[in-house]
């Protein structure tokens, strides 16, 4: 069995969930379990530098969670990127070079996520996750060399990942969207329900 390559997970927790009624799609519940679980159970493993969870608010709401807590390091809540910055920063700051970056809302993560992401990426590039065509943004690895970058572009007032990501380049690694998208994440109702109907079909 191959070892889980030195990389930090970052969770990130996202938004206000308005489309789901409010409050932390993390911990929504998928079969009996949360999704926030079935993420940690499916991206710790191939994390040796152990997992972080990017959110703002009350910690303790998230008590159990396998690692520290990061709020953003940036007033206003400025997106995703902010939270990819405050793991960036923890990161450098114990010494590990690099960052997977996955969404909280994605319970079906692929057990290949971080080698593969590894595999296509450069020593100080950002490797992107894509299933089929569409690339995903916050499902990717990140340097922590590029940290003084995203902040600097977090404090312009620049929020879009994408325009970051198009300034630095990025290598793509692509998973196939049959018998089912690994990226598919919960934003609605119908997802979450659609979600479970796959969930059993595939026995997760």
């Amino acid at each position: 069995m191959s070892l889980p390559s030195p990389v930090l997970g970052l969770i990130l927790a996202g938004g206000q969930a308005r489309r789901m009624g409010g409050g932390d799609k993390p911990l929504l519940r998928l079969g009996g379990r949360t999704l926030m679980e079935r993420v940690v159970e499916r991206l710790g493993p191939q994390c040796g530098a152990g997992l972080a969870l990017s959110a703002n608010g009350d910690p303790a709401r998230f008590a159990g969670f396998p690692g520290p807590i990061l709020p953003d390091p940036l007033p206003g809540q400025p997106g995703p990127l902010a939270g990819i910055l405050a793991g960036l920063e923890y990161a450098a700051a114990h010494g590990v070079a690099r960052v997977v970056s996955v969404s909280g809302d994605a319970p079906f993560l692929p057990a290949d996520l971080v080698a593969r992401l590894l595999a296509v990426a450069s020593e100080t590039g950002i490797a992107l996750a894509a299933s089929g065509e569409r690339q995903h943004f916050t499902i990717a690895l990140w340097p922590t060399a590029l940290r003084d970058a995203l902040r600097d572009h977090l404090e312009r007032g620049e929020r879009r990942v994408g325009a970051f990501i198009a300034r630095h380049g990025a290598a793509v690694a692509s998973w196939p969207v049959e018998p089912m998208d690994p990226f598919l994440n919960i934003n609605t109702p119908e997802d979450l329900a659609a979600a479970n109907v796959l969930g059993s079909q595939i026995r997760i």
